[in-house]
């Protein structure tokens, strides 16, 4: 199946975004890379922060569906979590990873609403899906679900700095400590 003219425009242009950085990637770049016409591309995405919240909501879409296959493929909360953490070190282990894709278009667009609630509604969406695995877990949620979500986050920002990639394996241990604690207060 051949992909979309938009979503051909809109994989060529997030894989640029991701890769180079947003402001540094124009139109004309896009155009050039994915051989359509300037009018085919606005026709699809009207302006530039029209295909940058696009390519996030795409990039969205395929890390809450990466989450969810892990917390339907594996049956214990614990190991779900301990699997988010090792699959997160896997991408950060690759020279092509440069951190969280919705920080650094925050950090180079974040004078564009679009763009800024796109990712804002990711973060809430990961936040949820911590808060969901210890629910399945039938631990008190809040708390430790917001500890799990800034060990993810901050693994993020960190091996997006400091180019570790073992930062994440760090994060992981502190994310199942603080399971563990959960799951032992639960007990007491």
């Amino acid at each position: 199946m051949k992909a979309s003219i938009s979503d051909h425009i809109l994989a060529s242009a997030g894989a640029l975004f991701y890769r180079e950085g947003i402001r540094a990637v124009g139109i004309d770049r896009i155009i050039e890379e994915t051989k359509v016409a300037k009018a085919t591309l606005y026709r699809h995405f009207p302006s530039k922060d029209h295909l940058v919240a696009a390519y996030l909501h795409d990039r969205h879409e395929r890390v809450i569906r990466s989450l969810e296959e892990v917390l339907n493929e594996v049956p214990r909360p614990r190991d779900q979590l301990n699997l988010i953490f090792e699959r997160l070190h896997e991408k950060a282990d690759s020279p092509e990873f440069r951190g969280c894709a919705f920080a650094l278009a925050v950090a180079e667009h974040g004078d564009s609403e679009r763009v800024v609630t796109v990712a804002r509604a990711h973060k809430a969406a990961v936040s949820q899906m911590f808060g969901a695995l210890m629910e399945r877990a039938g631990l008190e949620t809040a708390q430790p679900a917001a500890h799990l979500s800034l060990l993810y986050e901050g693994a993020l920002a960190t091996v997006a700095v400091g180019r570790d990639p073992q930062a994440v394996l760090t994060a992981r241990e502190c994310a199942l400590f603080v399971f563990d604690e959960a799951r032992l207060s639960m007990r007491s």
